[in-house]
């Protein structure tokens, strides 16, 4: 298997779309490189890790990362089994009126202050809608187009998206719990288990987690697993058999949590998947 596999999706004046997937071989940080223009990164299966300076990113489903134009930055994948991510590439007119203009920094060229930011819900489901429909074909490139810019204006918005926050330790021991639960999105963690797993108390780990990430570390590893189903609900003819593989206790479990953050059921927005439609309610 390639290291690498990169498909364009769409190639237009105003966005690239490409899904990008990774077998995950290198654990440690690989050598550095950088990106010839600005990307922004929506992962939506696995994990891996951008290590810019000091500074980590955790690249996983409940996050978009930031890629500036040369900036060196190199990358490792510390969770096993690889990972996929959608890659968008928006003209600099475009992206700068899209973007606030406190997530960028100050001078002529077009960088972001920030290496990634929390996403919501509705641009998870955006990232679904758009990676289907241009891999079913059923999209039309306008109708792509309009998806992308959703999900970048969704994406960046400071109503929908968030920063991380608190002090450098924090960030770095949150990370690793997002790191573990990346690892196996199926268990049924308790909080004691996950915090030996990072070297932190149950307590300090909580409140850690909710500063950083402005969630409890349970909504977040539900809104990791919501994620991951919103990937494969085209591959299982068994919504049972799905609920169960992503650790759910039972099917009505995880359709009424999926309903109430997506706002569909599993059923419906698979149905929704060979449409491409940008409608998701707010969460």
């Amino acid at each position: 298997m390639p290291e690498f596999t990169v498909q364009s999706l769409l190639t237009t004046p105003c966005v690239a779309v490409q899904d990008v997937g990774c077998s995950g071989g290198h654990r440690h940080p690989d050598a550095e490189e950088h990106a010839s223009a600005t990307h922004l990164v929506f992962s939506y299966r696995g994990a891996f890790v951008r290590h810019l300076g000091r500074d980590e990113a955790v690249a996983e489903a409940n996050q978009v990362l930031f890629f500036n134009a040369f900036e060196g930055y190199r990358v490792s994948h510390p969770v096993p089994g690889g990972d996929a991510s959608l890659d968008l590439v928006v003209d600099e007119a475009t992206l700068r009126e899209l973007a606030p203009s406190a997530l960028l920094k100050d001078g002529a060229d077009l960088e972001f202050r920030v290496q990634r930011l929390r996403i919501d819900p509705r641009a998870q489901a955006l990232v679904a809608l758009l990676r289907h429909g241009l891999h079913a074909g059923t999209a039309e490139p306008l109708e792509a187009e309009s998806v992308a810019l959703t999900l970048v204006g969704r994406g960046l918005g400071p109503r929908s998206a968030r920063a991380a926050r608190g002090s450098f330790a924090r960030r770095r021991l949150v990370d690793r719990a997002k790191l573990v639960l990346a690892a196996d999105l199926s268990r049924r963690w308790t909080l004691a288990e996950v915090a030996a797993e990072v070297g932190g108390s149950p307590v300090y780990l909580t409140q850690a987690f909710q500063q950083v990430e402005g969630l409890p570390l349970y909504r977040y590893q539900l809104h990791l697993r919501l994620a991951r189903a919103l990937d494969l609900l085209g591959t299982y003819e068994d919504l049972s058999a799905l609920s169960l593989d992503l650790g759910f206790s039972s099917h009505s479990h995880f359709s009424a949590a999926f309903q109430r953050i997506y706002g569909r059921t599993p059923s419906e927005f698979r149905r929704s998947l060979q449409r491409c439609t940008p409608a998701a309610p707010d969460r």
